[in-house]
């Protein structure tokens, strides 16, 4: 038995953000119906990697019943009201101020029944002048300062992955199962609204509270920290490169004397702090390549480790394949089965068992009859 079987999720979803948290929903056993448009959720064409279905949308849809409506019809938004009428959780992340238009706004649902639990998902939430606007994750990264921070000197970069949406889904997971904690000691449901631009105004505190009170703006360091140093990418013999991380003063010390070979450098007054350091980073990045530079990367990670300084190798995604730390789950898809980065979390050390990935409407002939309207249902 998972922690959320019995609880019925209706998900009015597209993209990325909330098919990541009604994933985990289903993930941790909750039953959830996936309302797709009647082309399908446009995730499941951004490409056709995995046995000719979307990389996102497998990641994403595990589980799940695929239902398609078409909203513009009274008919089908009268279905999707009835499926939410039996549900413990509604989430929806349509385009601004589209589920009030349709009738099927979280708070209408929640007017009808206070033990329900909503979740609206939006680029930058209900309220201030931008609560009308479309936002998706590379906008958003523009837009909370985050590529201001990313990239290399001469020019800001996007994070190769969509962590807006990644965090959004995590941040309304994350309130979801609050909300059902609270609902268990209360029996009253809540109004969730999670949105890209403030997830990631949460993971900028660190840059906003150095401006705001330091008076420091981080700078762009490309594969370097910015508050942190030695902490960077540092070439070895034949070009090879590996990542170096200190964290105190005493790996430090460690660091000159064991694997570099040049104890004088932790009493060099240039380098005789973190906030030194990082003031003459170029000068410690020098002294450290200086070394580097002469020994195979084999032989910088084995000392590395011998001394229990944090180093890692920049693996492609060939490396990523057969690295091995993976821990991986299978899923089928309409074309057989894909094999997944496991989720972070394990649980009594057992391996999950997610459900496949639904073809587009596979379960619309059931749901349809199992939420038909019955004689003198009140609509």
């Amino acid at each position: 038995m998972k922690a959320l079987d019995g609880l019925l999720c209706v998900a009015l979803e597209q993209a990325v953000a909330a098919p990541y948290a009604s994933c985990k929903l289903a993930d941790a056993g909750a039953r959830v119906i996936k309302l797709e448009r009647p082309e399908g959720d446009f995730a499941r064409y951004y490409d056709h990697h995995v046995h000719g279905e979307s990389a996102y949308f497998v990641w994403l849809n595990r589980g799940k019943e695929s239902c398609r409506v078409d909203l513009k019809t009274p008919e089908d938004r009268a279905l999707v009201a009835r499926m939410i009428a039996r549900a413990d959780i509604y989430i929806q992340n349509l385009a601004p101020g589209a589920a009030d238009r349709l009738g099927l706004s979280t708070a209408a649902m929640r007017k009808r029944d206070a033990r329900l639990i909503t979740c609206d998902i939006s680029g930058y939430g209900s309220r201030g002048p931008y609560r009308d606007k479309k936002a998706y994750d590379l906008l958003v990264q523009a837009e909370s300062g985050l590529v201001s921070l990313t990239g290399t000197p001469e020019a800001p970069g996007r994070v190769g992955v969509s962590v807006c949406d990644i965090a959004t889904g995590m941040y309304a997971y994350q309130a979801i199962l609050e909300a059902l904690i609270s609902r268990g000691r209360t029996g009253r449901g809540a109004a969730i609204e999670v949105s890209l631009f403030h997830s990631l105004g949460d993971w900028m505190n660190v840059p906003y509270l150095q401006h705001r009170y330091g008076g420091v703006t981080p700078k762009r360091v490309g594969l370097a920290h910015p508050t942190i140093a030695p902490y960077g990418a540092f070439r070895c013999k034949g070009g090879e490169e590996i990542v170096i991380s200190i964290q105190n003063e005493r790996e430090w010390r460690v660091l000159c004397d064991k694997v570099l070979g040049r104890p004088e450098l932790a009493s060099d007054p240039r380098f005789s702090s973190n906030a030194r350091r990082v003031e003459n980073r170029a000068a410690v990045d020098g002294a450290i390549q200086a070394v580097l530079g002469d020994l195979p990367r084999t032989e910088v990670a084995a000392r590395l480790d011998k001394e229990r300084i944090a180093g890692g190798n920049i693996s492609t995604m060939e490396d990523l394949l057969t690295h091995p730390q993976n821990r991986l789950v299978s899923v089928k898809v309409d074309g057989g089965t894909a094999e997944l980065l496991a989720p972070a979390a394990e649980i009594d050390g057992v391996t999950p068992d997610f459900g496949p990935v639904p073809d587009l409407g596979a379960h619309d002939a059931a749901l349809r009859a199992e939420f038909a309207e019955k004689e003198g249902e009140e609509r």
